[in-house]
């Protein structure tokens, strides 16, 4: 006796207990107290076999497999072009975790699936009823471990053994799952009968089942809560089990605890929004896990079926055939074992049907841009029959055309934008695309079509539109470009994209032009309704969610201000947000967003120039006193760079006026500034530029300074860094320009090569990243320094070159009468192109006004002005209002 002989008997005994489970789940499904209809999704067999069944049994209810809270959603499907799916949606979380926001469950429907039969049976047949049993989708994430992500997939039939998967592929002479499915279920089953259908659906079932590794506790409650839900139902109406039918996946129909109850827990506080949105054949095998094409050509082989079948699906809303008397239902017996002894009978070879499809695809190639031509027709033709022989196939297969067609036609190149199988998926069938009814849509969806009904265009196709918006010939479409622009604010770029026009705070378009997909982003709009009635209301509740959000910032809020204002006209609810951009400004404690708030400021701020609202004014002082605040940190900071301590400045400097007139004391930022002790280069050239505005460092003596650093050794290597400072003080100090073009000038002269070349593509990288809009400011400054024309290139001197004795004693002087002259300064600095221009209809020099000069020069400059204001002081505060909004509040003296 070999020594192995009891582990044998024991692997033997292990193999007989194995199979004799299979059959003892086939005989416990057949013997349950309700008919089990088992179908494996999207599957053209289990469609067949449920159109079969319900003219036979003409059953009275019909429990379906599907989340039960998704039922008065069936009847919308009336209005719909299939496929679609059924979804359930929720924004806000109640009693799950907040990072798992939005949940969505979605179920799509195809024709060419048995759920589909059932419901259009169900829905169009006067007397039966249609159940759903499976858990909520309340509950399906309740079941959810709350750890690690969410990924929910329902309604998979695949073996979870890899192992297995792999020896079935290699041995069924297949590529994936979805060939072998098709080869040796599909195919088989299309022409079975009832019971041999149904003993073969089971046992592939339990197979799956029992190979499966991991537990079966989440399929087993699922199936426990199906059980108990049509127990409940039928004690509650009184139903003949005999007149039901329990349609479910294979998967389940084997289950041992059919007889079990599970105690149902209550739904969460979520609150589900439900509705119809448009799937797609692609998009249910992304799913499913299926190979791409294999839905594409599930529905081909269902039309074919259909045809050659002669039978009479069942179609919400069309007219079958009338059903016949019940057929009496037929004994049980084994039809497992002739079926699985006997090889498939596969229908016959049809060269008509092949013949056809080679002819085809080589027209489709061509007019794709493959130099295809008969001889490739006939070659595909014949791979086809010879790979359907290597397979042990009687007919060439979808599959083993797409094989074919590959290696004849495509060879090595893919001349346009599609390849030969995806052309191949073209022929069979294609990527059909869903379409949700106009009645099924949700209100705030049916709301945007008919706002955009004056377009004149069917947006429900899938074409891509054009729309053309005379806004200055026909005003009435004012409102359909309104609801364009909010469309592009929450809707895919692809879905609404404007070609001409623009939406910016203070600007209108003439004339729009747009192209539209709004047909190809239907679920995108479907979506929108999950969120509210209106797109104005969609818009105020993410407002609302995104400047409320703990990640919120001012600049986030100043953002949010300036969309409230495009998108819906700026209201009470737009003061509501800007007051929440004063309380998040005073509650930050990094100036990391400065350069955002200044700019979104700025611009807030010239929207409102007939008139700030209180927000505005609270926006200004309380900014002023927390940059005011944080500036001497922020100046030592390492984490905080130039730009954002260039961006307070710049907030400090251009708010100063309405900052003071609002009660403001510029006390705290000459402290601020006295205070800041900055040690890195950038900052303290920084640091320079707004002493000189502050007056409190006279020109002459930074002039000095610069001089220094450049005659000392030690410091010359680090000199561009003052100058990438100097060039950052521009935002807030723009008077600085001639001297930032002096010092650049004085660099590329002096530095020597081996700091100056390797210091040029930082320098304009940073002019790039961080301050392009200085970059115009700069070239201004120097075409005003340097020569026009290459003849007087020779005879110019630079203006820091020139002789400027009286200079250095009336630098003094110079700057404080400028720091004297207050808001007379600002607007001048602040507006140089209008106050050159004011100054040629006076009669002035246009440049004066800029240049160096004594201090009796400067002052007489300053009585001058002070004289021709008080003569004409409307005048003044009239361009004062113009030029500057902040400083019109400012009393002209």
């Amino acid at each position: 006796m070999s020594p192995f002989e009891p582990l044998r008997e024991q692997l033997r005994d292990a193999a007989a207990a194995f199979g004799a489970g299979l059959v003892d789940d086939v005989e416990q499904a057949l013997d349950a107290e309700l008919e089990i209809f088992p179908v494996c999704h999207h599957s053209p067999a289990s469609a067949l076999a449920m159109v079969r069944r319900l003219r036979e049994k003409q059953p009275k209810v019909i429990y379906l497999e599907l989340c039960e809270d998704l039922r008065p959603l069936l009847e919308e499907l009336r209005t719909c072009k299939l496929p679609v799916a059924l979804q359930a949606f929720a924004t806000e979380v109640d009693g799950f975790p907040q990072e798992w926001a939005p949940l969505s469950v979605i179920a799509p429907i195809t024709e060419s699936s048995a759920e589909y039969q059932a419901i259009a049976y169900a829905l169009d047949t006067p007397g039966v009823e249609i159940v759903l049993v499976d858990r909520s989708v309340d509950h399906v994430f309740q079941w959810e471990p709350r750890d690690g992500d969410v990924a929910i997939e329902i309604g998979d039939l695949r073996p979870g053994f890899a192992a297995l998967e792999e020896h079935l592929l290699h041995h069924g002479k297949v590529r994936h799952w979805s060939e072998w499915w098709d080869q040796y279920v599909e195919q088989p089953l299309s022409g079975a009968d009832y019971e041999t259908y149904r003993q073969v659906m089971v046992m592939v079932g339990s197979l799956f089942r029992r190979l499966r590794p991991e537990g079966n506790q989440v399929d087993e409650d699922r199936e426990r809560y199906m059980w108990t839900r049509m127990r409940e139902h039928l004690a509650a109406t009184g139903a003949d089990p005999d007149t039901c039918l329990y349609v479910c996946g294979a998967f389940h129909a084997a289950s041992p605890v059919m007889r079990e109850h599970l105690d149902i827990s209550p739904r969460s506080a979520t609150k589900w929004l439900y509705g119809l949105i448009p799937s797609s054949h692609s998009a249910i095998e992304a799913q499913f896990g299926l190979a791409p094409g294999s839905v594409s050509i599930a529905a081909a082989t269902w039309d074919k079926a259909v045809k050659r079948t002669g039978l009479a699906p069942f179609r919400l809303g069309g007219k079958g055939k009338p059903l016949g008397l019940p057929a009496p239902d037929a004994e049980v017996e084994d039809r497992l074992s002739g079926f699985l002894a006997q090889p498939p009978a596969l229908d016959g070879f049809d060269e008509a049907e092949l013949l056809g499809w080679c002819v085809d695809l080589v027209r489709l190639a061509r007019r794709n841009g493959y130099l295809a031509s008969t001889a490739d027709a006939i070659a595909v033709y014949e791979t086809s029959i010879l790979l359907a022989g290597m397979r042990g196939r009687k007919r060439p297969t979808p599959y083993d055309f797409q094989d074919a067609a590959v290696t004849c036609i495509e060879k090595d190149v893919v001349p346009g934008r599609r390849d030969v199988r995806r052309l191949c998926e073209i022929l069979l069938g294609g990527d059909r695309y869903g379409e949700v009814g106009y009645e099924s849509l949700p209100p705030l969806a049916r709301d945007v079509f008919d706002r955009l009904e004056p377009l004149g265009l069917d947006l429900t196709k899938r074409t891509i539109h054009r729309a053309l918006l005379d806004l200055a010939a026909e005003p009435e479409l004012e409102p359909c470009s309104r609801v364009l622009w909010m469309l592009r604010y929450l809707l895919p770029d692809e879905a609404v994209r404007p070609i001409m026009g623009s939406r910016r705070l203070g600007e209108r378009s003439i004339q729009e032009s747009w192209d539209l997909a709004l047909g190809r982003h239907q679920r995108s709009i479907i979506e929108l309704g999950y969120e509210g009635v209106t797109l104005e209301q969609v818009l105020e509740q993410r407002l609302r969610k995104a400047v409320w959000s703990p990640k919120a910032t001012a600049a986030t809020a100043l953002e949010a201000v300036e969309d409230s204002i495009l998108y819906l006209g700026g209201s009470r609810f737009t003061d509501e947000l800007g007051a929440r951009a004063v309380e998040l400004l005073a509650a930050e404690r990094t100036v990391d967003e400065a350069p955002e708030v200044l700019r979104r400021i700025r611009r807030l701020l010239a929207y409102y120039s007939s008139g700030l609202p209180g927000w505005c004014e609270d926006f200004v002082t309380a900014g002023y006193a927390h940059y005011c605040t944080l500036l001497p940190s922020a100046f030592v900071s390492e984490d905080t760079g130039v730009r954002q301590v260039a961006a307070m400045l710049g907030f400090l400097f251009s708010m100063e006026s309405l900052a003071l007139t609002l009660g403001c004391d510029r006390t705290q930022l000459e402290l601020a500034v006295k205070q800041s002790h900055p040690q890195a280069p950038a900052k303290v050239a920084l640091l320079w530029g707004a002493q000189s505005q502050l007056g409190l460092l006279p020109l002459a003596e930074l002039r000095d300074r610069c001089a220094e650093l450049l005659a000392n050794p030690l410091v010359v290597p680090s000199f561009p860094l003052y100058i990438t400072g100097f060039v950052q003080a521009l935002e807030p100090v723009p008077s600085l320009a001639p001297f930032v073009v002096e010092v650049l000038s004085r660099a590329f002269a002096e530095l020597p090569d081996p700091v100056l070349l390797p210091w040029l593509p930082r320098l304009l990288g940073t002019l790039r990243d961080q301050a392009g809009e200085l970059v115009p400011v700069l070239v201004r400054e120097a075409g005003r320094t340097f020569p026009a024309g290459l003849g007087a290139l020779d005879a110019w001197v630079p203006p820091w070159e020139r002789p400027a004795a009286g200079n250095a004693a009336g630098a003094p002087a110079i700057a404080s009468a400028r720091a004297v002259s207050g808001p007379i300064a600002d607007l001048l600095t602040t507006f140089p192109a209008a106050t050159e221009a004011i100054a040629s209809l006076l009669g002035c020099d246009p440049t004066a006004w800029a240049a160096p000069g004594t201090s009796e020069e400067v002052g007489a400059e300053i009585g001058a002005a002070r004289a021709l204001v008080s003569r004409h002081p409307e005048a003044a505060e009239a361009i004062a209002h113009l030029l500057a909004p902040g400083l019109a509040r400012q009393k002209v003296e």
